[in-house]
């Protein structure tokens, strides 16, 4: 696994995208692939595989610049990344089976390649090997790290079930986004702040950063899904729509159409087909949509921002608010 990891994303402002921690995030890189090295034929190709799906490593590196802005990275910090990210691989062996998507990073899923079975197997290996680590760190992390897992999976079950529902709300999809995305970003940074002895409060505004953020990937991820250059995401777009999941842009669509419009959208929407995504960027160009929810995503990244005047300036702090810039301008 360890010749398959995917290289850091280009900075936000330039230089090492992880700048103090970049040591930090290959320890717990080194730390996941040891925890995995052990598997043989035929389970081994699949994990070699994985190494496609580790290419930002936006929480583990949230973890440890939060670690090291608040005082220092320790050695548990550099567990509870490789856990943290663990689990978020875990989640997007899932997600594309629930999407039935056939690329990731430029390469074939594993479900295209191995099956629904396999992934989702894989899935849950992944999850239990997170936890593993975890417990030999400490029952509080235990515990932060199986809320937030319990509220992903919650999230993602939420958004499953809400399928075909082309009424849903905005507080709705927030909801959604709040378990699915917002609760692993917000974890990080908690862990990142109480192992590095921050105080109850730093740690719960550093959580709510990562909340903010997380909640501003997303919004920034479903509007690429469709707008966005499938070529220069590497993963397959548009699957909310033939799926039937509404966002953020096509629900303040849906509010600002006349009701006749809406109605019409809705029809499209449930009908399906190749035509459909063209006559949903026609409707979002009219109501402004795409602007609502890039200045929603914004919004977010600069109540993120708020949250970091507890720390002291330092670079970790200038790379924390960088990242909250480049997860809303992100084209991949």
């Amino acid at each position: 696994m360890a010749t398959a990891l995917s290289a850091a994303p280009a900075p936000p402002r330039g230089g090492s995208p992880f700048g103090p921690v970049a040591a930090d995030v290959e320890e717990a890189d080194r730390i996941l692939t040891a925890t995995l090295a052990g598997y043989r034929s035929p389970v081994a190709p699949l994990i070699h595989h994985l190494g496609h799906y580790r290419g930002k490593r936006v929480r583990p590196a949230l973890l440890l610049l939060t670690a090291k802005a608040c005082g220092g990275v320790t050695p548990a910090h550099h567990t509870l990344a490789a856990a943290v990210e663990m689990i978020h691989t875990a989640t997007l062996v899932h997600d594309d089976v629930l999407d039935e998507a056939e690329v990731r990073r430029h390469v074939a899923t594993v479900n295209a390649g191995w099956g629904n079975t396999v992934s989702i197997l894989l899935g849950d290996l992944l999850f239990t090997h997170a936890f593993h680590l975890t417990s030999t760190v400490d029952a509080r992390a235990c515990r932060i790290i199986g809320e937030a897992t319990n509220r992903v999976c919650a999230g993602e079950l939420r958004q499953v079930c809400e399928r075909g529902n082309l009424d849903l709300s905005e507080a709705d999809y927030l909801a959604v986004i709040d378990g699915k995305t917002a609760a692993l970003t917000e974890a990080a940074c908690r862990l990142g702040a109480l192992y590095a002895g921050a105080s109850d409060e730093v740690a719960d505004r550093l959580a709510r950063f990562g909340r903010n953020l997380g909640r501003a990937f997303q919004i920034a991820d479903d509007l690429l899904d469709l707008v966005g250059d499938e070529a220069t995401a590497g993963k397959t777009l548009g699957t909310d729509l033939e799926q039937q999941k509404l966002t953020l842009p096509v629900i303040h669509c849906l509010g600002r159409l006349p009701a006749t419009d809406a109605e019409n959208l809705r029809e499209a929407i449930r009908a399906g087909g190749p035509g459909v995504g063209a006559k949903v960027l026609a409707a979002l160009g009219k109501t402004g949509s795409v602007a609502h929810a890039r200045f929603r995503a914004d919004d977010l990244a600069r109540a993120a921002r708020r949250e970091l005047d507890c720390l002291p300036r330092s670079e970790c702090r200038s790379l924390l608010e960088s990242l909250t810039e480049w997860s809303v301008r992100r084209e991949k």
